[in-house]
């Protein structure tokens, strides 16, 4: 009888890597497409007797205590989307940024950072800024693509701003510190929007037209006005210090931190009178949804790398890797050059379980720090959310988008947004003490 152990890893792991993309191609989910290989290969290369190690993996992944965080951080931005919070939150800031070139679009940028440093979740970002933001802009007479791409591109920023789920799953399969990774992302993170904000300034300045700023009336409030549109932004502030401020006290960990989130929120909304039944019921719906789909990919990716590592995989990619005679900083452009052909067909929990496994291990023995590689990590995901041709962020906006904007003019809008992440990208993986910096500090 045949043996798949007959192959030998390095043929093994071409078979391994065939089959998931054929099944992939027969437009299975992910998660099963990665449980059913798991599977064939560890009855055909170790027996049955394979079984019990591969569960027991499987557990001890979910069995971490940090993964109760993201079920939290989804209760949250579920909470968020059907309350009035970003709505005040976005009508406060144009006191602001009325006046400014493509002061929306850059007052549409502060709100998604501010709603990123509240839940970390990204699709329904997106939505709210498409409702909120987007058809303010082009009524003002906004630039379309310029309006599109700054709504994809700040509800995306939710990959990197803490606290970020990406940076949570990535410090599980890394076994590296989350706090470490939530401070490390705060200056990458900056250094991203603040590129999005001096792109949208100079192309407003190059041509006022891009940018029109708001009528004059609907800038001259009165004192008691703005006084009373300010008050919009403090629970927000205070849900966002609530959360990340515990954590980076050393007060809650990541899980504890979550937890303290949703009873924030929760207040936030008793207090503005829009708690419900209703409401509650919706968000712990979406957030079973989510999870859902969460851990299933999680399963399936946890017992492929774990067959895959039991087969010897992890040391014939490390030595393969290690044996090329390059530069170091060539084996991460290539490690970043791999994410990112994957981020444009796959999802990056599917990317970030079944890859940082293998890389993590790479980076470490070729004297680099985990921390910084993982803030590459969220950047290049961040990259995958805007990419065609199955880019996250283009459907999410879609389903909200006036009619006449097609899938098509989405995605041309996000390529000036592309470039400027791989521009940021090129900047931390050539200074990696942009993200080092603050952790270095502790």
């Amino acid at each position: 009888m045949f043996e798949l152990s007959q192959l030998g890893i390095e043929v093994g792991s071409y078979v391994m890597v065939g089959a998931i993309l054929l099944l992939l191609l027969t437009g299975l989910p992910l998660a099963f497409v990665t449980g059913l290989v798991a599977l064939v290969f560890a009855l055909g290369w170790f027996g049955p007797m394979a079984i019990p190690l591969i569960t027991t993996r499987i557990y001890s992944f979910l069995n971490e205590y940090v993964l109760i965080s993201i079920p939290m951080f989804v209760l949250m931005a579920s909470i968020l989307d059907r309350s009035g919070i970003a709505k005040d939150l976005y009508n406060t800031l144009r006191i602001f940024a009325g006046k400014l070139p493509g002061g929306v679009a850059i007052q549409t940028l502060f709100v998604a950072v501010f709603l990123a440093a509240m839940s970390g979740i990204i699709g329904g970002e997106i939505v709210l800024l498409g409702l909120l933001a987007l058809p303010q802009m082009l009524r003002l007479g906004y630039d379309q693509r310029l309006s599109i791409g700054t709504v994809c591109a700040g509800g995306s920023l939710g990959t990197m701003v803490p606290p970020s789920i990406v940076l949570i799953i990535y410090g599980l399969t890394a076994n590296v510190s989350i706090s470490e990774l939530f401070l490390a992302s705060v200056l990458p993170a900056t250094l991203l929007a603040s590129l999005y904000i001096l792109y949208i300034i100079i192309r407003c300045l190059i041509n006022p037209m891009m940018g029109p700023p708001a009528p004059k009336d609907e800038l001259q409030l009165s004192h008691s006005e703005k006084l009373k549109q300010l008050k919009g932004i403090i629970l927000p502030v205070l849900v966002a210090v609530w959360v990340l401020g515990s954590i980076y006290a050393g007060i809650a960990s990541v899980t504890e931190a979550a937890c303290m989130g949703v009873v924030g929120v929760i207040i936030s909304t008793v207090i503005r009178k829009e708690l419900t039944i209703h409401m509650i019921k919706d968000s712990l719906k979406q957030t079973l949804n989510t999870c859902g789909m969460i851990i299933w990919i999680a399963i399936g990716a946890s017992a492929l790398v774990g067959v895959y590592n039991l087969m010897g995989g992890n040391r014939f990619i490390q030595s393969v890797i290690l044996g090329i005679d390059v530069a170091p900083v060539l084996i991460i452009l290539t490690m970043m050059g791999i994410l990112i052909v994957l981020g444009l067909f796959m999802d990056w929990i599917g990317i970030a379980l079944l890859t940082m496994p293998i890389f993590v291990p790479i980076v470490i023995s070729l004297g680099y720090n985990p921390i910084w590689f993982g803030i590459l990590f969220s950047m290049n995901m961040q990259i995958s959310y805007l990419s065609p041709p199955f880019g996250p962020a283009a459907f999410y906006l879609k389903s909200v988008a006036p009619p006449h904007i097609t899938l098509k003019e989405i995605f041309l809008s996000l390529y000036p947004f592309i470039i400027l992440q791989l521009f940021a990208l090129g900047l931390v993986l050539l200074f990696p003490q942009i993200a080092l910096w603050l952790p270095g500090l502790e």
